[in-house]
């Protein structure tokens, strides 16, 4: 084999840095044990504040060495293969920045009815509609202005330089659009920050392209409310004079004094939670001592130590990150904080910059307060514009402008602190403390520093943040209970490992040793995509674990596909070795073009997917790409290692009950291609006929509402409660059992259109008031502790109207993506029309079939929901279902290549026979674990299942019923051609 030492160098690099990456998820395994075991009392119960504060404890921490290196379990927690929300519960939120205020804020506030009028019809219509909101408002002010411009409204002396009464209108619908993304951008940065000092691991934070919406995840949260309030509370900016270092020392160094004092005396005061476990005791005396030592800002300025406790000579405190802990343990502490003066409060900067020697350094910052008041000398909402510029000697800066007031206090703000520094703080974090170089006397400042251009545009879009407040609300929720998340841990693993248990008993069984080859690839595919989903720092979800047990009955595919060719090839008497490189030679394009396919559909649903679609796609991407390495090299080297000794090798390929299974057969399937047309058609029209008449059951994802998974201590019809929870929902509920008959689904569209914090609470609470009334039981706060006669809720989640038309419209999109790409794919690579075109009808034949299966089921009681996840099975069928139609198409190009004499007919049938063995045992591994998923995976991936498992047996037949016989009646005129053949002097007789 040629290569081969390439490949084997390759699979030990790769396997070497998936150990590497799979080692942090090892430690910080342990480490949670650790902090559990740490939070159990002796009756078994967990006390999750203490576990938070144990973790907390040890953020910043150095806890794993490798190889000298040491990492602190932040850095362990951004390195692990996470659990995704599903797995370990938590919380997803999908937020949108309101843009009714910043036009408001843009126009002054107006009196003006006729543009209140339109902010307000332009607010109702966006309840309904997808279209953008400045597109809405200027449709409603076209109405409503009595053609007046929007200039008149504002050109206002905030906006002057950038609007005047000549300006278009579709110059100040630019303005707006360009503030809206401003504030959109603004809020996605202050939200990232706030999650970041949340406390929760592996939070995931990203803008959803296209749209105004900022979709979150925060993994193993617990506290709902604090959430939803730190999410959708207005930012507060603040100005604030900075004291330096020599008007507070001596306080530090009391603080300082007193708590060694206490350390030696063993006399922790009691409303610290141990110190010793917040940080080791020498590490924080020798980090205090270093402060105490370097107080005389003359002294040891640039000294550096592993603890840095940093001295800016005249300017203040500078830590390093991994003491933050630690001295905010102390700083809080009712005993220390006494010592210091009551017009100091001290605040962290909202950055840390990086030392010579790597180290991240925090500085915290003394405010200068009013006797301990909140109120700063100036506040944000002076602040009437804010722009990155470019100072005198041409580097980043940041030019502010402020309204008459604000330039008042300005001016005696800047003429009381010349040579001091003044700080901008944003929620309490300072995110810069320029000094002051003279008396500002306008409203007009230029704030100069070390910016990078990002670091100046991101300090304006801040400073905005006071002049046109962008306040957030939440369109789209979804909790899962740490309950549900286990539950659903056990079920994806379960699901893994039993459907590969099936896959290895049955390739040993029928292809011997070469099964076994085959296996061994497996495992490499499966440790390849963790190592590799934790070396992008990717949370495994639910459906992940879908993509892997996809990907394990998947990854069997092209080591069928060469062991049929090899065994074909030992049948025409060809010697083991020789039979060994045809085989691997001639599969290779057939499993090149099958994985191409499936790999454009994952990233068709990487790109247009949302939540756990996109989860899925990484996975199957990630998947395919390490099933082709894999199956196509690594398996090629094993066999390699096998035949040593040439063609006496003691390696086979299959099992002798297996010898001549599905081999020599002859069946003419294109002669019963217009009986599965008839089949094919009457299946799918009573489906859409019976979807037309009763309706498919839509997820809340397309059709937008609220949905609460409820627990109960004994079983609970679901008829019985939907019909006592209509009255209290105006007949707009649904209730269904979910996975057990003690957990059921409410679903409700009541106040579908309202976002606010009010209706969620007001809807929450009458699912709470209606069960107990319905059912007698009495609520329970933990879900984790249901007593007899309780319920709870484990999970809930909410869509917005407008969320779920932009998921419909998305999937739509995906569709007909992934549509487009195959036939593209398809031509690019056979040259024809014909195989193309077969190739769409077919996808559109299989997926109308899932659809009118889904309809059918629903008819006999079997009622699966229609939202993202279907949708993501839906293309993983498309996927699988053209591997199998390409397969077959290869076949037929090769045999069409050397058909001599050979009819067209003929050909198609030869190749369907010839590949039959391959596709019958590809689609049966496959279905093992698909089986095993639709039983064990429960019930979030009941509907996925089912899907696939129709598809899966569509495609299957599809590609030998439809795909192939379409090509044929495409090719008509060919075949006429071979049938009725031209006379070789027809042009002479002519």
């Amino acid at each position: 084999m040629h290569n081969k030492g390439v490949i084997v160098f390759l699979t030990v690099i790769i396997t070497a840095l998936c150990l590497y990456y799979l080692s942090f998820t090892f430690v910080s395994s342990g480490i949670q044990q650790k902090a559990e075991a740490y939070a159990t009392d002796t009756s078994g119960n967990i006390d999750f504040a203490k576990k938070r504060a144990y973790l907390d404890s040890i953020w910043r921490e150095p806890v794993y060495n490798f190889l000298g290196a040491d990492f602190t379990y932040q850095e362990i927690k951004e390195t692990e293969l996470g659990l995704g929300l599903d797995l370990q519960g938590g919380m997803h939120v999908t937020l949108a920045v309101s843009p009714v205020e910043i036009v408001r804020g843009l126009a002054g506030n107006p009196k003006d009815q006729g543009f209140n009028k339109s902010i307000e019809e332009a607010r109702e219509a966006a309840k309904t509609s997808d279209a953008k909101y400045v597109d809405l408002f200027y449709t409603a002010w076209q109405k409503n202005s009595a053609g007046k411009k929007l200039s008149t409204i504002f050109a206002t002396a905030a906006n002057r330089g950038r609007v005047s009464l000549e300006s278009s209108d579709s110059e100040i619908l630019d303005l707006i659009n360009t503030e809206v993304e401003n504030a959109i951008e603004r809020s996605f940065n202050i939200l990232r920050t706030r999650i970041d000092r949340f406390g929760t691991s592996q939070p995931n934070i990203q803008r959803i392209a296209g749209s105004g919406r900022i979709q979150i995840e925060l993994p193993g949260v617990d506290n709902q409310e604090r959430v939803r309030n730190m999410l959708q509370g207005v930012a507060k900016l603040q100005f604030w004079e900075v004291l330096e270092l020599n008007e507070f020392g001596g306080s530090i160094e009391t603080i300082n004094t007193t708590w060694i004092a206490d350390q030696k005396a063993s006399t922790t005061p009691a409303d610290t939670t141990s110190l010793e476990e917040v940080s080791p005791e020498d590490s924080l005396k020798n980090a205090l001592e270093k402060q105490l030592e370097q107080i005389d800002p003359t002294q040891n300025a640039n000294s550096t130590s592993p603890l840095i406790a940093l001295i800016k000579a005249n300017y203040g405190l500078v830590y390093d990150v991994k003491d933050t802990v630690a001295i905010n343990r102390i700083i809080k502490n009712e005993r220390y904080k006494s010592f210091l003066p009551r017009d100091l409060k001290l605040l962290w900067g909202v950055k840390p910059t990086v030392a010579e020697d790597g180290s991240e350094l925090l500085e915290l910052y003394a405010i200068k307060t009013t006797r301990g008041s909140d109120e700063a000398p100036l506040e944000g909402d002076v602040v009437t514009d804010a722009r990155q510029t470019l100072d005198q000697t041409s580097r980043p800066a940041v030019s502010m402008q402020m309204n008459a007031e604000g330039a008042r206090k300005w001016r005696t703000l800047t003429s009381e602190n010349i040579g001091r520094r003044i700080a901008v703080v944003l929620d309490d974090y300072v995110y810069t403390a320029p000094v002051v170089n003279g008396e500002i006397p306008s409203g007009q400042s230029e704030i100069a520093g070390n910016f990078t251009l990002v670091e100046a545009q991101d300090l304006a879009n801040i400073l905005k943040s006071g002049s046109l407040p962008a306040p957030t609300q939440i369109v789209e929720e979804s909790i899962i209970g740490p309950t549900l998340g286990k539950e659903a841990q056990s079920q994806g693993i379960f699901s893994m490992v039993a459907g590969l248990a099936l896959v290895v008993l049955f390739m040993v069984a029928y292809y011997a040793k070469g099964g076994l080859v085959a296996i061994a690839a497996l495992v490499f595919n499966i440790f390849f995509i963790l190592g590799i989903l934790a070396q992008l720092g990717t949370a495994l979800t639910l459906p992940g674990i879908a993509g892997i047990v996809l990907t394990i009955g998947m990854s069997i595919d092209a080591n069928v596909l060469i062991f049929e060719r090899i065994k074909e090839e030992l049948r025409n008497g060809v010697g083991l070795m020789n039979a060994i490189s045809v085989g691997y030679s001639k599969a290779f394009s057939a499993i090149l073009d099958g994985n191409v396919t499936t790999f454009l559909v994952g990233a068709i649903l990487f790109a247009l997917g949302q939540g756990p679609v996109k989860g899925f796609a990484i996975v199957l991407m990630i998947g395919i790409a390490c099933s082709f390495f894999s199956s196509v090299f690594i398996t090629r080297v094993i066999i390699t290692w096998m035949t040593k000794k040439g063609d006496k090798s003691n390696i086979n390929f299959t099992a002798p009950f297996a010898k001549n299974t599905l081999t020599g057969l002859n069946i003419d399937f294109m002669s019963k291609r217009k009986f599965a047309y008839i089949v094919s058609s009457s299946i799918i029209i009573i489906g859409l006929a019976i979807a037309a008449v009763n309706g498919l059951k839509f997820g809340v994802d397309f059709t937008g509402g609220r949905s609460y998974i409820v627990a109960f201590d004994e079983a609970v019809v679901p008829s019985d409660l939907k019909v006592g929870l209509d009255g209290e929902f105006d007949g707009s509920v649904e209730v269904k059992t979910y996975g057990s008959n003690n957990t059921l689904k409410v679903t409700t569209s009541y106040l579908i259109n309202e976002d606010d914090d009010a209706s969620n609470k007001e809807v929450e609470a009458k699912v709470k008031e209606g069960i107990a009334t319905v059912t007698g039981f009495t609520f329970a706060p933990n879900p984790e502790q249901i007593g007899d006669g309780q319920f709870s809720i484990t999970g809930s989640s909410k869509v917005g109207a407008t969320v779920a038309d932009d998921i419909k419209a998305s999937s739509a999109e995906a569709m007909i993506a992934a549509l487009i790409a195959i036939f593209l794919y398809i031509l690019l690579r056979f040259r024809k029309w014909q195989f193309s075109l077969a190739s769409i009808v077919a996808l559109i034949h299989d997926t109308l079939f899932v659809i009118a299966a889904f309809a059918i089921g629903s008819a006999f009681g079997a009622t699966f929901e229609i939202d993202q996840v279907f949708i993501a099975a839906i293309l993983t069928v498309i996927g699988y279902s053209i591997n199998d139609t390409v397969i077959i198409f290869d076949r037929i190009r090769e045999n069409i290549d050397a058909r001599g004499t050979q009819k067209l007919v003929k050909v198609f049938n030869d190749s369907i026979n010839q590949t039959l063995s391959r596709t019958l045992i590809t689609s049966f591994t496959t279905l093992i674990v698909v089986i095993v998923l639709l039983l064990f995976g429960g019930e979030v991936l009941r509907g996925f299942s089912f899907a696939l498992f129709v598809g899966i047996v569509v495609g299957t037949y599809s590609s030998i019923y439809i795909a192939t016989p379409i090509v044929v009646d495409l090719m008509k005129k060919e075949l006429e051609n071979e049938e009725n053949p031209a006379p070789k002097d027809a042009k002479k007789i002519a």
